[in-house]
């Protein structure tokens, strides 16, 4: 599953969440510091693991 990174803009932290593509879209994401929904989504590093040597 993807994980997102949040800046809150009410208490100015930074937090993470793993969440489906639907629950992304589905849902309004609350800072589990203060609870509120004034959150944009950071960006993140991507990083991907394969099987294949190069």
């Amino acid at each position: 599953m993807p994980h997102y990174e949040f800046f809150c803009k009410a208490c100015n932290k930074t937090f993470e969440k793993v969440l489906t593509l639907a629950e992304h879209d589905a849902e309004k994401t609350a800072c589990p510091c203060c609870g509120s929904h004034e959150v944009e989504q950071s960006w993140s590093a991507f990083s991907a693991i394969t099987s294949k040597k190069s």
